[in-house]
Formats: structure tokens, C-alpha cells, sequence
């Protein structure tokens, strides 16, 4: 009975059109949202080698003036900004810590259009929670993106309910069931067979279509092969998930309009409310401390330990002797006070900043926990894990940033208390910073694909009462 049903299916969508406004539809869209990606990477790669290029000049310029200084040569700088003082360096020479995009990027935007992607650390710099303030259009923010990771999560489930919630009703409302009367087949199963067969013709075009848009628009997409694949599984099981639906709604339900209305009611539903629900009760539930009252704060502490910075050298010195071997009345002056009062300020500053991170890491939780009521919040989570743009990636970058920063201001700390320059030899000792992307196990494709499993077996078990009935009866 499969191949009789899908001969009629072929058919009935190819005189319908149905297939061929899909395929036009399918790469009009692909090759929008993939452009539109593609742009976001390149603009994003632009900038970080626009710094890197303002970080190599300011080193050559670096370099010149320590060549110049060791021969001798004069130099058209005051003592306080030449090179060969090591604060200076590690001021006005950062190194560039940057978060790179990965081959996959394009797909969804995530948290990249919140935050800047790389850093200059400095030693100066004690204000950790302003280095990674949100860098974001309030306009932008309230419009969207149009990526891969829109089209897939809320544009295709529109285009399935479009394909699939008359599959029954259709027949009955034209008089077409009647003619089938002949064939011994259980209602159930002779909808499963046709939604499983417009779920193969769906899936044939999507993935062909998307192919083609990315290797037409020079995206590489066998740079990753198993990257590739996880896209693809993803986009099957939330395909499947919404063939499930429609499976439900087509023996549930009734006429054509209702099963529009409910189709559209079930998308509402899994897309919008119930991931803006999970995201205001995250909200609601673990609120997040004032941003502007916590600047007030480390503005506070900063300008009372900038009172006593003479007193906290002191004590500062006495935790660490390796530094006053050198020390004097004479030796000191301000970056002594002033690093051993930011380090100071660093440790005072931990609890107000860890607050605000354990707030912000409990809302993810939170979702996290309850994503799987909708497999729109878990298809869009994996998404932005396959394209490095979630919000673990960037907590993952922050933290790597924060220990790069030890690491640069530890290397620079012992030459300025034990009043060493900073020599040409001493460049290729500096700190570099390597970006590692996160890695991720994905098990939504799985998770869904159960999903969508158990809901078919739930239309077969509610229609038990149906089980006998055939379309000859």
C-alpha cells in the first residue's frame, strides 16, 4: 500500500505545485538567512584583523624605539611613555584576545550581536565586570536576525503545517475518501504513510536545497563534516517533531480550518510562548542585581582604596618579600602603590561580580532545565553551540580572557617591583593569548527524535478505538 500512496502523493503535489513553490521558497529563504550569515562573519573577522593590525603596528613602533634606546639613539618620547618601562608596555601594548568565529558561525547569530569579540588586556585595568559590558543596538535586539537558525526554528515548522494539516480532512472534504473504500487500510496507518512520505519529499528538498545555497555562496560546509551531519540530524528531528504534530491534530481533530487553527495554535505555542514564559519566570525567579547600583559600588571601594594605597603597598610587600628585596623610598613610586591597590581591589570586588554571575548563570539553568517542554528553545540552543555563539561560549571566552589577564599582569609584576626594564630580548617572552572554542556532546537531535516517537505512539494508542476501523468500513 506504501508505493500506491506515494505514486498518488507524487502526483497529487506535483499538479498541485506544491513541490516546486517549496523549492523556490526553501532556497530563497536558505540563501537570504546564509548571506546574511556570511556577512555577520566576514564584518566580524574584519574587525579582529583590524585590531590585529593596530596591535602589530603599535609593536613595530615598540620594537623601533627599544632598538633605538639600546644603541643610544634619541628618542622623541618622555620618560614616563618609553618602553623600556615595563607598566608602560603592559598598558599601551596589550596583546589582542579574540574570540574568532568558527567555520559554522553563520548559522545562527545567538549572543554574538551582544558582545565584543576580542579584548586588550591591560595591567592596569581592575573594572573586570565593565570589560564585558554588552555592546548591542537596542533596535537591533528588538528586530531580530534573519540567520539559518530563524529560518529553520520558526520559519519551516509554517511550511509544514502548511504541507501537512489537510492530509485527511483534504480527502473528505473533496469526496476523494470514498474512492479509496476499496483499499483494506486502518485510517491511521493510511495517514502515517502519507505524512511519512511528505516528510521524505520535505527532507530531500530541505537538505538539497540548503547543500546547494552553501556551497553556491562559498560557505564550505565539508570544512566540518560531523558538524555538517549534527545540522542536518537536527533539522530532521525538528522536522519529524512537527510531522508528529500534524499526525495528532489530523486524527484529532476534524475539518481543514480547525486543523489550521490548531496547527497554528501548537506553533504558538512551542515557538513564542513557551520559551518566552521559561525566559520571564527565569527572569522573575532569579533577578538580576542592578547593573548601574553595582558600578556605583566598585566606584566606591576603588576611590577609598585609592586613599590608602600607601598602607596597602606596605602590607602588600610584606605578603610578598620576592618584592621588597629591592624596595626604597627611593625606588617607589605610583604604579608600586597603585598595582598593589588593584590587586586588592580585585579581591574585594570578587563578591559583588560573582553575585552577578551566579544570577546570570541560574537563569541558564533554569532554562536549561525546562527547555525540553519546547524542542524550539532546544533546537535553538544547539544552533548557537554548533555556530560557538551561545551563552556558554561566551561565559567560556570570559573566563579565558579573565585568566589571560593574570597571566599578563603577573609577567609585567615582577619586573616594576624589583624595577627591571623591559628589554627587545623580553618581546618574545610577552603572554599570548589563544582562543580554545568549547566543546559540546549534542544529544537534542536524540532527545527529539523520542519525542517526536512517542507522540506518534500516542496517536496510535488514543485511536485505539479506531483500530478495527478501516476506510472499506
Amino acid at each position: 500500500m506504501l508505493k500506491p500512496n506515494f505514486i498518488y502523493e507524487w502526483k497529487l503535489l506535483i499538479r498541485s505545485k506544491w513541490l516546486q513553490l517549496l523549492t523556490i521558497l526553501l532556497v530563497l529563504l536558505f540563501g537570504f538567512a546564509t548571506n546574511n550569515g556570511l556577512q555577520r562573519v566576514e564584518k566580524r573577522n574584519s574587525v579582529i584583523a583590524f585590531a590585529q593590525d593596530e596591535v602589530a603596528e603599535a609593536d613595530a613602533v615598540m620594537f623601533s624605539l627599544l632598538d633605538s634606546l639600546e644603541k643610544g639613539l634619541p628618542v622623541s618620547l618622555r620618560s614616563s611613555q618609553l618602553p623600556t618601562n615595563p607598566m608602560v608596555v603592559g598598558n599601551s601594548y596589550p596583546r589582542l584576545a579574540a574570540m574568532p568565529p568558527n567555520d559554522f558561525t553563520f548559522v545562527a547569530t545567538g549572543q554574538s550581536d551582544m558582545f565584543s569579540h576580542y579584548k586588550t588586556p591591560k595591567v592596569s585595568r581592575g573594572k573586570i565586570i565593565e570589560d564585558f559590558t554588552e555592546m548591542t543596538s537596542p533596535v537591533q535586539l528588538l528586530f531580530g536576525n534573519f540567520d539559518l537558525g530563524f529560518v529553520i526554528v520558526y520559519l519551516l515548522p509554517l511550511l509544514i503545517v502548511a504541507f501537512s494539516y489537510n492530509v485527511l480532512s483534504s480527502e473528505k472534504e473533496s469526496g476523494i475518501l470514498k474512492l479509496l473504500a476499496s483499499q483494506p487500510i486502518g485510517i491511521r496507518n493510511w495517514v502515517l504513510h502519507k505524512l511519512l512520505i511528505r516528510f521524505s519529499l520535505l527532507s530531500v528538498l530541505v537538505l538539497v536545497s540548503l547543500l546547494a545555497v552553501l556551497l553556491l555562496l562559498g560557505a564550505s560546509p565539508f570544512s566540518k563534516i560531523g558538524s555538517l551531519f549534527t545540522l542536518f540530524g537536527l533539522i530532521l528531528a525538528y522536522m519529524l517533531f512537527w510531522f508528529a504534530l500534524a499526525f495528532l491534530v489530523n486524527l484529532w481533530v476534524g475539518s481543514s480550518a480547525k486543523n489550521a487553527v490548531a496547527m497554528l495554535g501548537l506553533w504558538i505555542g512551542f515557538v513564542l510562548l513557551i520559551p518566552s514564559v521559561l525566559n520571564q519566570l527565569g527572569t522573575a525567579i532569579y533577578p538580576m542585581p542592578s547593573r548601574t547600583l553595582m558600578i556605583n559600588d566598585l566606584r566606591e571601594m576603588q576611590a577609598d582604596i585609592t586613599k590608602r594605597q600607601d598602607k596597602i603597598l606596605d602590607n602588600y610587600l610584606r605578603d610578598h618579600p620576592e618584592y621588597a628585596v629591592n624596595d626604597s623610598s627611593q625606588t617607589r613610586n605610583f604604579w608600586h602603590g597603585y598595582m598593589a591597590s588593584q590587586n586588592l581591589l580585585r579581591k574585594e570586588i570578587a563578591p559583588v561580580v560573582n553575585r552577578y554571575n551566579e544570577q546570570l548563570e541560574n537563569q541558564q539553568k533554569w532554562i536549561n532545565k525546562f527547555k525540553w517542554l519546547s524542542p524550539a528553545v532546544t533546537l535553538q540552543e544547539s544552533l548557537n553551540k554548533l555556530s560557538g555563539t551561545a551563552s556558554t561560549d561566551y561565559e567560556n571566552y570570559r573566563q579565558q580572557v579573565l585568566v589571560f589577564s593574570e597571566q599578563w599582569r603577573a609577567y609585567f609584576m615582577p619586573m616594576l617591583y624589583n624595577n627591571t626594564d623591559f628589554e627587545k630580548e623580553s618581546y618574545n617572552e610577552l603572554p599570548k593569548f589563544i582562543y580554545k572554542q568549547k566543546q559540546y556532546h549534542y544529544s537534542a537531535s536524540f532527545v527529539i527524535l523520542m519525542i517526536s516517537l512517542m507522540l506518534f505512539g500516542v496517536g496510535f494508542v488514543s485511536s485505539r478505538a479506531r483500530s478495527n476501523y478501516t476506510i472499506v468500513k
